[in-house]
């Protein structure tokens, strides 16, 4: 039953619109309006997220959103030059904000930035196993 379904997720927002400029013009992803007052972000394959405001809102503590990307340093690049921030974590982290073959097998490059609302993403190489 289950298996079958076109299962999403969702998460809050404590301004819709600024989630909107972020999303859809920041970060460069399809979005729409839809009827119940949210956000829907358009992914590949039909695929879609919904973002909903919420009072109160308080931002997740954990990443909620992974981007694969074909080349790391490139997308950091690009997203830094649109305006988005890089988190740095001490003894983790590079000047750019790219953590470097994290796992004890050489996990993917990843970096982590916020949207408005301080949730947290992350783009990481698609695949690839850090510094070859």
């Amino acid at each position: 039953m289950l298996r079958d379904s076109q299962a999403f997720s969702g998460f809050s927002v404590d301004d819709l619109a600024a989630a909107k400029d972020f999303y859809g013009g920041t970060l460069g992803l399809e979005t729409e309006d839809n009827a119940m007052g949210m956000l829907v972000i358009k992914l590949a394959h039909g695929a879609h997220i919904i973002v909903y405001p919420k009072a109160g809102h308080t931002p997740a503590t954990f990443t909620i959103l992974n981007f694969p990307v074909d080349d790391i340093d490139t997308a950091v690049k690009t997203l830094s030059d649109r305006g988005v921030s890089f988190e740095h974590y001490e003894g983790m982290t590079d000047e750019s904000g790219v953590a470097r073959g994290l796992s004890v097998n050489r996990g993917p490059d990843i970096a982590w930035f916020k949207d408005p609302a301080g949730n947290i993403l992350s783009i990481l190489n698609d695949g690839q196993s850090g510094n070859e």
